[in-house]
């Protein structure tokens, strides 16, 4: 059996903290995800200098949060948020993480960081180069990232690791999915393949620009095949049409049962059961926002695969992700 079954993009992450002038230059929203071509990340990686490589990709960094979480000093600190004792909650198994890399080092490079975690892979190889990601940091710790997809856009519904999914307890996606095609029917596929099992299924809408390409997909689309759906003040704000966050909460919960708004420092908001209710976060100095977004979905998930209510998996979910925007890019250990 596994506990959280992950499919999106596998992305090797490239962490620099620059200017804002850079930003300027390139023409890049900061706080945002602009695509782009490999060109661009040429030209990037040249004007960055130093920069720190690790293992990205929304949905990776979120079942590696899981797999730091069933262990060792993850599993002290989720067992004393929840105000268990170490025996208590029960036995998390192994998440999964399902996507598409090169055949090439930056792949074997990612396959290793995800066994490394704790984490099972059920990787496809493809004759592209594996997708990359450049994130510019700012002065404020606000991450601006730029994406390279390569091997990620061959990912098709064929390449599902359904006997490792119908193992599973919980399958995760993020509105990335619905940059192709082919990764869009994908997702569908396996949020039927899950419901149809039993399976909870969770989804990230990811980043602001994802819910303005696909809003309307998405609206369709959740109802009926989304039973946790996360997002921030902006994204649920495009989503619903809602500028007030209790508004956005509620109108979002006619969508999907359980909601969860991230409010930054000021941590999230719930909505599930008729309520909205406010969790407060957790406050830290702001190094990196890198995959902030991924660790609160990991914390809440872990939360509710351990048997926790709504409003105590996002209490742990806001310590998960203060620890992460404490420290470069998406690392649980340090």
């Amino acid at each position: 059996m596994y506990s959280l079954f992950g499919v999106e993009n596998p992305l090797m992450d490239v962490i620099a903290h620059v200017d804002y002038e850079l930003l300027r230059r390139f023409h890049k929203e900061p706080g945002t995800m602009h695509l782009v071509d490999y060109p661009e990340i040429a030209t990037l990686l040249g004007a960055v200098g130093e920069a720190r490589t690790m293992a990205g990709g929304s949905a990776a960094n979120t079942v590696r949060g899981v797999a730091w979480l069933r262990g060792g000093a993850g599993r002290a600190l989720a067992d004393r948020v929840l105000g268990r004792a170490a025996s208590g909650p029960p036995e998390i198994e192994l998440p999964v993480f399902n996507g598409a890399i090169g055949r090439d080092e930056r792949g074997d490079r990612f396959a290793s960081c995800i066994a490394d975690a704790g984490a099972e892979s059920s990787l496809v190889r493809t004759g592209t180069p594996t997708g990359t990601s450049v994130i510019l940091v700012t002065p404020d710790g606000e991450r601006t990232m730029n994406t390279f997809l390569g091997a990620c856009r061959d990912f098709q519904a064929s390449d599902l690791d359904l006997g490792r999914l119908g193992k599973s307890r919980m399958l995760y996606l993020t509105a990335y999915l619905w940059d192709t095609e082919n990764q869009q029917e994908a997702a569908k596929r396996a949020a039927a393949f899950a419901h149809a099992r039993g399976l909870a299924v969770a989804f990230d809408l990811a980043d602001p620009f994802a819910v303005k390409r696909y809003g309307p997909l998405l609206r369709a689309w959740i109802p009926g095949n989304v039973d946790v759906l996360f997002g921030n003040r902006e994204e649920l704000a495009l989503l619903t049409g809602s500028s007030c966050d209790e508004d956005c909460v509620m109108e979002a919960a006619s969508l999907a049962p359980i909601v969860a708004l991230k409010v930054g420092e000021k941590g999230a908001l719930v909505g599930w059961g008729g309520r909205c209710e406010s969790v407060p976060g957790v406050k830290v100095k702001v190094v990196d926002t890198t995959g902030a977004g991924d660790a609160f979905a990991a914390g809440f998930l872990y939360g509710r695969l351990s048997g926790a209510d709504p409003v105590a998996s996002a209490t742990l979910a806001n310590v998960i992700a203060s620890r992460i925007v404490g420290t470069e890019g998406c690392s649980y250990e340090s």
